[in-house]
């Protein structure tokens, strides 16, 4: 069985290369299109496409998608670490813990938010695709912190929107490398994938509107903590964009993160955590925050900093 998909290119695409145009336009990343046309399963105006070839506004596209894989199913299982800050009919608010994905995803086999939960008899809204229904915004498995889910159908459809819209107060702290200049200020830099690491975001030109506010809260010799404010929420925005100006999260190697100052600092992923949540309650509308304190090995690195300061 396959998917055989027959569609126009539209004139946002026109001139594009058939792999970087196939990508956009069908969520693949450029590796699964060129796998594609060199399989003889793309074809423009009826004649095979190769990669490199170019799109024309109008033309008529046929991709042969492989059949959908079986959605990866949710298995209750506990979550150590993780606690839920607050539930109620329509919402359960947790505080994430480091290497916990938020749901299932192929090739994951470690613990999810959406498993912990349901071996804690918490029921989710039924919306949203199988292997993530309730959920309305993620966090990396290596970024720990606060987050909400939906329990209410209603609640589902008023998050989603409210994240949509850009009326939720999203903060985080982030130890950066160096010293940001200003000290406050916004990142304004569209982002997109890689274009070379299928698993790795970049500031790309033409790629999605992201906006990420920062202000410096503490300063030491060799990093700062910022407060993080988001705009937008892209994938991996605030790594990509504080590497982007050449101050990557402490950590983070992915994106440029000093291996050196990690291992002083006793840090093994990311410094990046999801302190404080704001948004309108689903039910009566009222504005309800919820925070979470730093775990352990952030603290510890914190801590470290300010000795070495001293």
């Amino acid at each position: 069985m396959s998917d055989l998909r027959t569609l126009p290119v539209p004139d946002g695409l026109d001139g594009m290369r058939v792999d970087a145009g196939l990508a956009k336009l069908l969520g693949l990343s450029r590796s699964a299109v060129v796998s594609l046309t060199e399989s003889g399963d793309v074809h423009l105006d009826g004649a095979p496409a190769g990669k490199s070839d170019r799109l024309l506004a109008g033309a008529w596209l046929e991709v042969d998608l492989p059949a959908a894989e079986k959605p990866v199913e949710v298995s209750a299982a506990p979550v150590e670490g993780m606690t839920i800050v607050h539930e109620d009919d329509d919402i359960v608010v947790v505080n994430k813990p480091i290497g916990v994905a938020v749901h299932p995803s192929p090739g994951w086999e470690g613990p999810t938010v959406l498993g912990g939960l349901a071996a804690a008899g918490v029921r989710l809204a039924t919306s949203g695709p199988a292997e993530r229904q309730g959920v309305v915004h993620r966090l990396d498995a290596g970024t720990t912190g606060v987050m909400v889910l939906a329990k209410s159908e209603y609640a589902y459809s008023a998050l989603k929107s409210a994240f949509k819209e850009r009326t939720v107060d999203k903060h985080y702290h982030a130890l950066v490398q160096g010293h940001p200049d200003p000290i406050r200020g916004t990142i304004d830099a569209p982002i997109d994938r890689h274009p070379r690491h299928d698993y790795k975001f970049a500031v790309v030109t033409g790629g999605k509107p992201s906006i990420t506010h920062y202000e410096t809260v503490e300063a030491f010799r060799a990093a700062s903590l910022v407060d993080v404010k988001l705009e937008t929420g892209r994938t991996h925005q605030i790594r990509v964009h504080f590497s982007a100006v050449k101050h990557p999260c402490v950590g983070d190697l992915t994106y440029g993160g000093d291996p050196v100052l990690a291992r002083r600092l006793g840090i093994t992923r990311q410094w990046l955590h999801a302190y404080s949540l704001g948004f309108e309650h689903p039910a009566d509308g009222r504005r309800v925050t919820f925070d979470s304190d730093y775990p352990e090995d952030l603290q510890q690195a914190l801590e470290l900093l300010r000795e070495q300061d001293h």
